[in-house]
């Protein structure tokens, strides 16, 4: 069996590009947001009923948790995924199949930009509680912290950054990797992936240009930012760098 390395994000943080970048090396197999896909599309759909999309049989968290053993049986695997979608199920037993890693992102960077898509978004929606919830998890299975790297660093300093990440996580830094030639790629199931239209032009892990409303511009954003600031707080603290 070989290693399953799991990125744990929060939503709007960068985390298709990093995928886009573990693709790119060639020496992962990648899966999407794979308990998101249960999450939103499942049997039994755990998101709001706002977002819910058409159920699908047989889509379960078995499921696609027997697809990742499957593909590690003959290949190193790389996902990414969001927090929120497993904190329900992710015992022990759960945690132990993966290498873990998290990447975080500023609220005031995030919040905006889910903002601009679910006006009516949920503070759960955020992920952030759900983010630390799980990391305070792998923290106590481990003995010790995760590897956490944090959005803005990566976009700062990307190549050191993602060959600090690289060796934290045990796997070789390959440069090549960073750029990729402009693609029109399936990156999601979700929406038709259209929150990842930026992706599609890019050529690496770069921040591409933004116009959205600041933090304080409404109530449901202040709050929000509020009470998932503590929580990036508290893992910002043990984030890694060059």
């Amino acid at each position: 069996m070989q290693r399953i390395l799991a990125l744990w994000c929060v939503i709007r943080s960068r985390s298709t590009a990093f995928e886009r970048m573990m693709e790119q090396r060639g020496d992962h197999r990648c899966h999407h947001e794979p308990f998101g896909d249960v999450w939103y599309n499942g049997e039994q759909p755990g998101c709001p009923p706002q977002r819910a999309q058409n159920p699908t049989p047989g889509l379960t968290v078995e499921s696609q948790l027997d697809r990742l053993l499957d593909d590690a049986r003959t290949a190193p695997v790389f996902f990414k995924d969001m927090a929120e979608y497993v904190v329900r199920f992710a015992d022990d037993t759960f945690l132990r199949r993966f290498d873990h890693s998290f990447l975080i992102r500023d609220p005031a960077r995030t919040i905006p930009s889910i903002f601009d898509r679910w006006p009516d978004f949920e503070l759960g929606e955020t992920g952030f509680a759900e983010q630390r919830l799980l990391f305070d998890r792998v923290t106590a299975l481990r003995g010790a912290p995760p590897p956490v790297i944090d959005a803005e660093d990566l976009m700062a300093d990307t190549p050191a950054m993602v060959a600090a990440w690289c060796e934290a996580v045990g796997i070789p830094y390959v440069p090549e990797a960073l750029a990729w030639q402009a693609e029109t790629l399936g990156y999601s199931w979700y929406e038709g992936g259209s929150w990842h239209d930026n992706l599609r032009t890019s050529t690496g892990l770069e921040a591409p240009p933004t116009d959205y409303l600041p933090v304080d511009a409404d109530q449901r954003m202040v709050a929000a930012h509020e009470a998932c600031l503590p929580h990036y707080e508290a893992m910002h603290a043990h984030r890694i760098t060059p």
